[in-house]
């Protein structure tokens, strides 16, 4: 749900879209692809894959990799209640009336554009359908920070990573 700053932004511009930096791109459209990334390096059997779906009428879609404790998303690390709260008071500064579902989705739908429509309301991008593969690079993006501690054990510090 990051809103670029970027002058002239347009989604549907691909090479824009690319240039973006790190941080802004899998904040705003590829957040899947990292969520896949994260999976890919640390399995996934500790691992749930939150989609927060907004209500109808409302935008501000976004994936997340959580655990009770801590979610990761294009942040870093960041404290589950924390983020959550932040998440919502930001979206309804910006859309009045906001409100969202916290959804489960398997690892296989964020890189399927067909799996993802079976979700009323989500339409994802496969990695191959960005300017070049999104893929290695949200696995470079992963590379920067540290690997996750057990589930539901909070970290001791919050990571956030610069682009």
């Amino acid at each position: 749900m990051y809103q670029p700053r970027t002058p002239g932004y347009s989604k549907s511009n691909q090479t824009m879209r690319w240039n973006l930096p790190d941080r802004v791109f899998f904040a705003c459209g590829a957040c899947h692809i990292l969520a896949y990334a994260f999976l890919e390096r640390y399995g996934d059997a500790d691992y749930q894959t939150l989609w927060i779906r907004p209500a109808a009428g409302h935008i501000g879609n976004h994936i997340v990799i959580a655990t009770d404790a801590w979610v990761f998303d294009f942040h870093g690390y960041s404290d589950r209640q924390t983020f959550l709260r932040h998440t919502w008071k930001r979206a309804r500064q910006r859309w009045p009336g906001w409100d969202a579902a916290l959804v489960l989705i398997p690892k296989d739908v964020l890189i399927s554009e067909a799996r993802s429509r079976q979700y009323e309301g989500l339409w994802l991008r496969e990695p191959h359908q960005f300017l070049h593969d999104a893929l290695p690079r949200a696995r470079r993006y992963v590379d920067r920070f540290p690997a996750p501690r057990s589930a539901g054990k909070p970290r001791a510090q919050l990571q956030t990573a610069q682009s």
